[in-house]
């Protein structure tokens, strides 16, 4: 089938727009990944827009209104905080399909200050009636009584379980994430937030969810990033300035969780982000030691911490050792997060899948300014939406 090619990638900053809507900030992103890849809307064949909060809006027809209506498909994906990467590999597909040589996927949120994400209430009050109904048969709201689905607490559950297992793993190690994240992104000029903060700041903020502080959790923001792929025939058409700087797509993954009985209780995030890497991996033909960066998706420090296992960047519970060791540290064996991460960079929902390959691919360009990876060659961008969908891809500098 031939390889596909990032030929175009942006991002607008992160942050927060009260004079731009959702379609202002997606046809930013768009015209400037198409510019990048010295190409415009004639030339697309296929066009991939996420989002998620007004996901039944045709967010996707309103962003082509600006960037030229040409009668193209256009795909409207939401899949949680997986659908920006979705969009991607909606157009990688079509791509390898043979529907399309060159496409344009468009991940964008607005989300301003939305609050902690998760159950709307509690379910507590006088009842008189404990009937079963609904789907599950419950006789009455179970939110903050037994368990909890607000995001703070499903990834502070997932984390204890993780220090529950495996020797190594404590309060300290998940506030080791957030001060690397935080202290990458002061070089990221496209970061919401780029303020350094010591480990004792770190554990002695607010706390939100144990071991989860204030500065352990991702913050709501606005944002987009865009991204266009074409084959090898497309390619070669191209200025030879953008196909010299063109990144190979050497794997695009997506799974959604297999049955697992924990997932009734809380849900799984390590299985199928375990069977996505190891496909991933496969396709590609590569392993993890190859690895240059890694774009992991940090929603809180403990989701990040349990995922350098779960994507085979330490040995099997070593995930505390790993952190120890500063190993995902910019200058370590591993460097994860080096944009900042969500906890830093933000994390508009939609976005963020595809601001995550815009990075990697920048990155493998060697155009990243100050926090640039010397000889980065191969990198990985992960991204987990619950409910659940985990999408990666791995990327390598064109030889």
């Amino acid at each position: 089938m031939g390889n596909i090619w990032v030929v175009g990638a942006s991002m607008t900053k992160f942050g927060r727009y009260p004079d731009k809507d959702l379609v202002d900030l997606g046809t930013e992103a768009g015209f400037a990944a198409l510019a990048d890849a010295g190409v415009g809307m004639r030339d697309m064949q296929v066009m991939a827009v996420g989002n998620l909060g007004e996901a039944s809006l045709m967010v996707g027809q309103r962003i082509q209104k600006h960037l030229g209506q040409t009668g193209i498909p256009v795909y409207n994906v939401s899949n949680a905080c997986a659908t920006g990467a979705t969009a991607v590999r909606s157009v990688v597909t079509s791509i390898k399909a043979g529907e399309a040589d060159m496409g344009l996927a468009i991940g964008v949120e607005q989300m301003g200050k939305a609050g902690m994400l998760g159950a709307a209430g509690k379910g507590r009050g006088e009842r008189t009636e404990f009937e079963p109904r609904g789907r599950y048969g419950a006789v009455m709201g179970t939110e903050g009584i037994l368990g909890t689905s607000m995001m703070p607490g499903v990834f502070a559950q997932a984390g204890m379980e993780y220090a529950r297992l495996n020797d190594g793993v404590g309060f300290e190690q998940f506030a080791k994430v957030a001060e690397k994240n935080h202290a990458h992104s002061t070089l990221n000029p496209l970061a919401q937030y780029r303020k350094q903060f010591s480990l004792d700041e770190v554990m002695q903020a607010e706390m939100i969810s144990y071991p989860n502080t204030l500065l352990m959790c991702c913050p709501t923001g606005d944002g987009a990033a865009a991204i266009v792929l074409c084959d090898d025939a497309r390619l070669a058409k191209l200025d030879p300035d953008v196909a010299r700087r063109a990144v190979k797509m050497s794997a695009s993954i997506l799974t959604s969780d297999p049955w697992s009985e924990t997932d009734d209780v809380n849900p799984d995030v390590n299985t199928l982000t375990r069977l996505a890497a190891d496909q991933a991996y496969e396709a590609a033909g590569v392993g993890p030691t190859d690895l240059d960066l890694v774009e992991l998706h940090d929603c809180f420090a403990t989701a990040e911490l349990i995922h350098y296992d779960n994507l085979r960047l330490c040995e099997p519970g070593g995930a505390g050792d790993f952190i120890d060791a500063r190993k995902p540290w910019r200058d370590g064996t591993t460097p994860v997060n080096v944009s900042g991460g969500l906890i830093s960079k933000g994390h508009p929902l939609g976005a963020t899948g595809a601001a995550g390959v815009f990075e990697v691919t920048t990155q493998l360009r060697g155009e990243a300014g100050d926090r640039q990876l010397e000889g980065a060659r191969v990198g990985m961008a992960h991204v987990i939406g619950l409910g659940s969908a985990c999408c990666i891809h791995i990327l390598e500098k064109r030889a």
